[in-house]
């Protein structure tokens, strides 16, 4: 069974601080070349940019974090591009699972995975196992992951399960096949780099969520951009298909409904 019901099927309850945040990490490139340096060093620092987000999300209470490291398009990019992000995807599994177990932080990674060598997907397992039982933050990076694969992964897996229901399946039915049935719709999502589209990324999920872009590239995305991004998602009126007068009825408020309380230092004016 599916953890978390679906935002078009009950209306959800928000607060002021999101519970979830996707982020394209986008700018990697552009940020080594404004540098007149090799592309895999904006990679580089980008996994630094990960780990300070990974961090401001602990210090905020933010339970689930989902970054989209390499999209099932990806694999278009120059050759030597991919070897070294394959490379650096390795290096970070092996430098940063200890850290990210020691402070709570449970790691997962969804994709079609299939196409990684032996070795990575070996990691990759290790590291689900080794943080598996942690709440703190639940990371996850999306690996040769695409939306309308995880759609159609699911579908697969669900006729296989249930084969007398064909014809007549729901979002329920649906729901505990797809990659991330383990945490709720992302309440934010952020795209860094200055483009203005998801690319494929969680085309199911994201049915309901707040969208900021941003053009500082991901290099140089920290904490303090966070906290822009969290301040414009308490700036908006999350109706869920209702009126703006439904809202002052509803018995959860929502973050748009009055909550004045400063949440980690993010104001809802800032």
């Amino acid at each position: 069974m599916a953890l978390f019901s679906s935002s078009t099927q009950i209306i959800p309850e928000t607060h002021p601080m999101p519970r979830h945040v996707a982020a394209i990490m986008d700018g990697n490139g552009r940020w080594a070349k404004k540098r007149f340096l090799p592309r895999v060093a904006g990679h580089s620092r980008g996994v630094e940019t990960v780990r300070e987000i990974v961090r401001a999300c602990l210090e905020r209470g933010i339970e689930y974090l989902t970054l989209f490291a390499f999209s099932s398009e990806n694999w278009r990019r120059p050759q030597e591009e991919v070897s070294l992000l394959m490379q650096l995807f390795v290096k970070a599994l092996e430098q940063e699972v200890t850290k990210l177990d020691k402070n709570g932080v449970r790691l997962c990674v969804v994709g079609d995975l299939s196409l990684f060598e032996p070795r990575l997907r070996a990691l990759v397992a290790e590291a689900q196992a080794k943080t598996a039982t942690n709440s703190r933050l639940t990371l996850t990076i999306a690996a040769n992951y695409g939306g309308r694969w995880d759609i159609l992964q699911a579908m697969n897996r669900l006729s296989v399960a249930h084969p007398e229901k064909s014809g007549h399946w729901n979002e329920e039915d649906l729901a505990p096949f797809l990659s991330m049935h383990y945490a709720p719709e992302p309440d934010l999502f952020i795209r860094t780099g200055g483009e203005a589209r998801i690319s494929n990324f969680l085309l199911w999920q994201l049915a309901y969520t707040e969208f900021h872009f941003t053009d500082t590239l991901w290099p140089e995305f920290d904490a303090a951009a966070l906290d822009q991004a969290i301040a414009s998602y308490r700036r908006r009126e999350r109706r869920f298909g209702r009126t703006s007068e439904q809202l002052l009825e509803d018995p959860h408020p929502s973050i748009s409904s009055g909550v004045a309380e400063v949440v980690a230092g993010v104001h809802p004016d800032a």
